[in-house]
């Protein structure tokens, strides 16, 4: 069995070679291509190690397909739900389970016939994904180093034009004191219990 592919370098895998190969780069896509793993890694749901989880389950998932023939998307479904609520803490209820489920199946059958086109297309829509977020993060950084420069113009500026302003006596703060309520004795000589909020 490939070594499956982890998701911290799944931009730098190479082109996949044979059949066992394509499986597992198409079971870390899809797995990594799931929003709600997203969002529960993301978020450290599962702890510090949650990517490792991620990785993890992309390798038991892979060894699950390969050592019983018989796992149908359901039973994929089942497993994905159960691991993002024993790991991440995370109920999915929103039904993202099954096509993410639905997607590996069918990876699985075509790869078996050799033919990895999805696998494919799924590997170059990442690769473009991740590029297009690093192109990002890179004119996020221009334009924060940008505006970091405008700040420190416009600081400049405002440190030439600050006076000081004479505002004069500032009020005291003087608290009213509160009234001291006698306390009410009736004609037995017994004082009178009264609640704060009655006072």
């Amino acid at each position: 069995m490939a070594q499956p592919t982890s998701s911290s370098n799944l931009s730098q895998t190479e082109q996949p070679t044979s059949a066992a190969a394509y499986l597992d780069l198409g079971i870390t896509l899809a797995i990594n291509n799931w929003p709600a793993l997203t969002m529960a890694v993301q978020s450290n749901w599962g702890g510090p190690t949650s990517s490792d989880k991620r990785d993890w389950l992309c390798g038991a998932i892979s060894e699950m397909i390969n050592e019983r023939p018989e796992t149908d998307a359901l039973d994929l479904e089942d497993v994905l739900i159960q691991v993002m609520n024993d790991e991440f803490d995370v109920v999915v209820d929103d039904e993202s389970a099954a096509p993410v489920a639905a997607q590996i199946m069918a990876i699985r059958e075509q790869t078996a016939r050799g033919e990895f086109g999805l696998v494919q297309e799924m590997w170059e829509a990442w690769q473009k994904k991740s590029q297009q977020k690093g192109n990002n993060v890179a004119a996020a950084f221009k334009q924060v180093e940008a505006e970091d420069d405008e700040d420190t113009d416009d600081e400049e500026d405002e440190d030439e034009d600050d006076e000081d302003v004479d505002m004069g006596e500032a009020p005291a703060l003087v608290r009213a004191p509160r009234e001291r309520v006698e306390p009410e004795v009736d004609e037995d000589g017994f004082t009178k219990v009264v609640g704060k909020k009655r006072r």
